[in-house]
């Protein structure tokens, strides 16, 4: 059985989320979560359970969590037991194939890379965020892993992102796309300028540059940027559609007419609400580092927390590390 080491403190209704997400995960799919925080307090979270699969389910007592406002640094150095770091060094000694936190993102990423070490040939570590579109999902990395990047590491995220896109989505050969400030190659700044040049040499299906504006029109399947470019874009979109759904649905309950009218327009609604739902796919792999990690939103519902544990399990059971390292190597990239 393929068992998910998962961080069940980190989150902002952690563990009762992190717990429910878990058990559900063990119920629809064939594998077991090891439950990874203070044991007396997640037996408790169990409790509220009937029904449960001891075969599938394990718990390992881990007495820290690193806190949202606290130095992912300082944090992991004075808090050696601490779940997300318990968690990773499950996986590290075999005891788990993959990691899934919804913690602190920084703490979780430095976690990882700290246990794990970096695949052969990968520089930098990204976060890949799947983002909807007109048409079928986008990839888009990296969105907070590495805030500072060189030239090379963005050509890396595109490797990664292309085989990440392939394995999700089924696409054999996904559109590249590098985010910058317009479409002319001699747009954006010195990284993406450089940028531009390595990926149109490389053996990938790239299509330019694409801005921001065009995120989201489908135009490209994985679009690569730095980290802070794309976590910036990333929290921008999350608010947009939140103001925009609120906006909507005050506008359907301000007058009688459009009250009729929401009602005839829900399964719509639901249908909208779905496709701009991060829920649906759970969480962003951490694609670079040499072990399976998922990283959930913070915000993370028992939902969310059930398919990033389901993609952690289709990652090890597809064996994403040995494919990573075999695209890496066929196309001859190394950092700088």
């Amino acid at each position: 059985m393929i068992w998910i080491a998962v961080d069940a403190m980190g989150g902002d209704a952690a563990p009762e989320n992190i717990v429910d997400g878990a058990l559900a995960a063990t119920r629809h799919f064939d594998l077991g979560v090891t439950l990874v925080g203070p044991e007396a307090r997640l037996r408790d979270e169990i409790g509220r359970h009937d029904g449960i699969d001891w075969a599938r389910v394990r718990i390992v007592d881990a007495d820290g969590v690193v806190e949202m406002a606290e130095s992912p640094t300082s944090a992991l150095r004075r808090k050696p037991r601490a779940s997300i770091k318990v968690a990773a060094e499950l996986v590290a000694s075999g005891a788990a194939s993959a990691l899934f936190s919804a913690g602190h993102t920084g703490a979780a990423v430095m976690a990882a890379h700290g246990t794990f070490g970096m695949l052969a040939g990968v520089g930098r570590p990204a976060l890949a965020a799947t983002i909807p579109t007109r048409g079928r999902p986008a990839v888009l990395l990296d969105v907070g892993a590495s805030a500072e990047c060189r030239p090379a590491h963005l050509l890396q995220f595109a490797v990664m992102g292309s085989l990440y896109y392939r394995v999700a989505f089924g696409i054999s050969e996904p559109r590249v796309g590098l985010l910058s400030t317009g479409e002319e190659e001699s747009k954006g700044n010195d990284l993406t300028r450089e940028a531009h040049q390595l990926l149109k040499a490389a053996s990938l299906p790239f299509i330019g540059n694409v801005e921001a504006r065009d995120v989201y029109s489908g135009a490209a399947d994985v679009i690569v940027c730095d980290g802070f470019t794309g976590n910036v874009a990333l929290k921008i979109s999350e608010g947009l559609v939140e103001v925009a759904e609120d906006l909507l649905r005050e506008e359907l309950s301000s007058t009688i007419t459009l009250r009729v009218g929401s009602l005839l327009t829900r399964r719509a609604m639901r249908h909208f609400k779905r496709r701009m739902d991060y829920s649906e796919y759970g969480g962003a792999p951490l694609l670079g580092v040499a072990g399976i990690t998922i990283v959930g939103h913070g915000r993370s519902g028992s939902k969310a927390v059930r398919n990033a544990i389901a993609m952690a399990y289709r990652f090890a059971s597809g064996q994403l590390m040995t494919r990573l390292e075999h695209e890496i190597a066929a196309t001859s990239v190394s950092h700088q």
